[in-house]
């Protein structure tokens, strides 16, 4: 029998697809743009810093209308602000006028994530970490096949901004698509009374949780500064300290997305069968960081994709984690739980890119990576911590289980 929620979930994905390629269209496109656009190729990054400074300034409120207004709204919204900006960056030749475009990438970052989560863990609840992270699955093709398409324009000396206008066409087409298919209800009042009393209840009796949730907050953030990094500087540190040429420089970005698509999906079926989303938060980042440090001593270029790959496969996943165990913990108002940690992703987005321009521009290429070692180190103390604190809460919660249970069999 076909999943009643099946169409949304092929739209919802379809859409993370296209977001993978929309992640890395700017930094793919460094030269293109900056030649454009009349600017250095590191004020590229600060484009990209304006992508999070609209995400961060919209998904507070983007988050309360997904629980007020429903899922479906915010996607076609989201799918016809992303064909904005995909149309609009190419074709000007202002750097302000792009970066007013980018904005609307910003907003509808905001739009997806505070629609597609909740969603997803709504019309999938029987296998909600694996359908969260099957995003980045999607997200990982998409990023796989851009730097594919970009070469060949390379190859063919087309305009690169067929690489903005063919995704653009495929967000229009998916804004109709979603106008008809079914979504789940948004949890009423009665369902509100109902649902996850024991999760309440667990709030309730435990006096740290802000601090877990901080914990998940800074995780996001982290794991999507892990990502920034290498999409963004990884074909610029394979041009500059690795001496490749362009085209096998941005080739890179595949063997990473390539490593990040089989990560999701062995993850999706890991958390199916054996391992919960902490584990793999924990276990992820530190992989990251040894591949990492190969990467800052590799001289051998024949390494190199290899060392992007398991980049990929150690890095994916982590914020579509993060998402997970947020709603998770924080089951009510999953839209207002959700806009926490993406609106941590935001300031990554406008925070790293920025920063990494400036050590690049001031230090190196290689200061950027040596950047993302600490990043790496700091999320698996992160996850760790919060491993520790959830199997804390998770004995004193059942504790009080057990000790409820005799007092009422006095009775």
């Amino acid at each position: 029998m076909k999943h009643p929620y099946l169409n949304m979930g092929v739209g919802i994905y379809l859409s993370y697809l296209l977001l993978g390629m929309v992640n890395i269209v700017l930094a793919s496109n460094m030269s293109f743009l900056s030649e454009r656009l009349d600017v250095f190729r590191t004020d590229i990054s600060l484009l990209i810093s304006v992508v999070g400074i609209g995400h961060l300034l919209s998904i507070n409120i983007a988050g309360k209308l997904s629980d007020r207004y429903g899922r479906k709204p915010l996607l076609i919204s989201a799918a016809i602000l992303y064909a904005v900006f995909l149309i609009g960056v190419p074709t000007t030749t202002h750097f302000a006028l792009a970066m007013f475009f980018a904005l609307f990438a910003g907003i509808s970052n905001s739009l997806l994530d505070a629609a597609s989560y909740p969603a997803l863990n709504e019309g999938f609840k029987e296998a909600a970490g694996t359908a969260t992270v099957l995003i980045k699955a999607f997200m990982s093709i998409g990023a796989a096949l851009l730097p594919v398409f970009i070469a060949f324009l390379i190859s063919q000396d087309m305009f690169f901004g067929y690489a903005f206008f063919l995704p653009a066409i495929v967000f229009i087409g998916l804004g109709f698509y979603f106008i008809p298919v079914r979504f789940p209800a948004v949890n009423g009042e009665k369902r509100k009374e109902e649902m996850d009393k024991e999760n309440v209840e667990k709030q309730a009796s435990n006096p740290h949780s802000w601090k877990e949730g901080t914990a998940i907050v800074l995780i996001g953030f982290f794991s999507v500064s892990m990502t920034i990094v290498i999409q963004t500087w990884l074909p610029t540190f394979g041009q500059e300290m690795i001496q490749l040429n362009e085209n096998n420089a941005v080739r890179l970005l595949s063997f990473y997305s390539v490593g990040g698509l089989i990560s999701v999906l062995l993850l999706a079926w890991l958390l199916k069968r054996i391992i919960k989303p902490i584990t793999a938060m924990m276990f992820a980042p530190s992989v990251a960081a040894i591949f990492v440090f190969a990467l800052l001593f590799a001289h051998d270029s024949s390494l190199v994709p290899f060392i992007a790959f398991f980049l990929g496969l150690s890095t994916s996943g982590i914020y579509q984690l993060a998402m997970t165990v947020m709603i998770q913990m924080f089951p009510n108002n999953k839209g207002v739980s959700v806009s926490y940690v993406s609106a941590a992703a935001s300031v990554a987005f406008m925070v790293i890119p920025y920063i990494t321009g400036l050590l690049t521009k001031h230090i190196g290429i290689s200061s950027v990576f040596y950047l993302e070692l600490v990043i790496t180190i700091v999320s698996t103390a992160l996850a760790v911590y919060l491993s520790r604190k959830i199997k804390l809460f998770s004995k004193s919660y059942q504790r009080d289980i057990n000790n409820k249970f005799k007092y009422l069999q006095k009775f």
